[in-house]
């Protein structure tokens, strides 16, 4: 099972960040490339623990969250096309894509060292370190294979 957490996994994700540019256009959803790199950037920082972030588990995820998780992390399964970005959406059409590239990437090797004992996905709820790595790893996998890379 791919996770952030493995050297190679971050090299592959590193590299096919770097190889995004004006010819990709998104198969699905309603981002364009700005968009979703931004959408990626504002997401691994929550992640990582940046800007003080706030966790709380919403309470449908604390009925739901765990049987979901475990569903998502099991095997190899892609993230499914087409879920809404939530508070992660992005208004913003416009802005500087090479910047965002380029701090995606410095997150993607960021979560080497990855700590951060307070994160509580707002849906899952607590999760183990193996089950962030996965998760992590598949919604990166998803937004690079929107847009065809």
């Amino acid at each position: 099972m791919k996770t952030i957490f493995d050297h190679n996994v971050r090299e592959e994700l590193i590299t096919r960040i770097g190889s995004l540019g004006p010819k990709n256009t998104a198969q699905w959803g309603k981002m364009n490339l700005f968009q979703m790199t931004r959408h990626c950037t504002v997401w691994n920082d929550w992640i990582l623990g940046k800007n003080n972030q706030t966790y709380r588990q919403e309470f449908l995820g604390r009925l739901f969250g765990k049987m979901a998780l475990k569903g998502l992390v099991k095997d190899e399964t892609p993230i499914k096309k087409n879920i809404p970005a939530g508070s992660f959406a992005i208004k913003e059409t416009e802005g500087d894509l090479e910047n965002e590239k380029k701090i995606w990437m410095q997150q993607i090797i960021a979560y080497e060292n990855f700590s951060n004992p307070d994160f509580i996905h707002d849906f899952f709820g607590k999760m183990k370190r193996e089950e962030i790595g996965i998760f992590v790893y598949k919604h990166m996998d998803h937004h690079l294979r929107q847009f065809n890379t």
